[in-house]
């Protein structure tokens, strides 16, 4: 088992039921959630022409890679009503690895730490409540 990180994040339809949804989906995808963050409202990063989001993380034990954990997160997205839509757009459910355990990768799609874990308060505050200590180097700036 490996212990990670996620954030999970909502700003359309029901954004607390959408969170709960989505913990309940990744515990039945194998993830045994340990600790959750408070869940915190906040503005839209990146573009900010949208609703507000509410957000939060989770702590997990995980037994599996890295990338089938990034798999289970898409599938959540996906399940949850998750469209494509525009980088940092809005969305029914947003699902991020933070961290898995201490693995560093960095891949075309897949970069642990997330690579913009130490430029969004909300990340930093809800890892600090779990007992992580941040600011974090993100692996995309080795």
């Amino acid at each position: 088992m490996t212990t990670a990180y996620l954030g999970l994040g909502s700003n359309l339809g029901r954004r607390s039921r959408n969170l709960s949804a989505a913990r309940r989906r990744l515990r039945q995808k194998g993830a045994r959630i340990l600790r959750q963050s408070r869940v915190i409202e906040t503005e839209p990063w990146g573009v900010v022409d949208q609703p507000r989001f509410l957000n939060q993380a989770v702590e997990v034990d995980w037994l599996g890679t890295p990338r089938q954990l990034l798999k289970a997160a898409k599938e959540v997205e996906a399940e949850g009503g998750r469209k494509g839509a525009p980088r940092w757009g809005p969305r029914v459910i947003d699902v991020d690895i933070l961290l898995f355990g201490d693995q560093r990768l960095k891949q075309r799609d897949l970069v642990i730490p997330h690579p913009r874990i130490g430029e969004r308060d909300f990340v930093r505050e809800s890892l600090r409540e779990l007992g992580v200590n941040t600011p974090i180097k993100p692996a995309g700036r080795w």
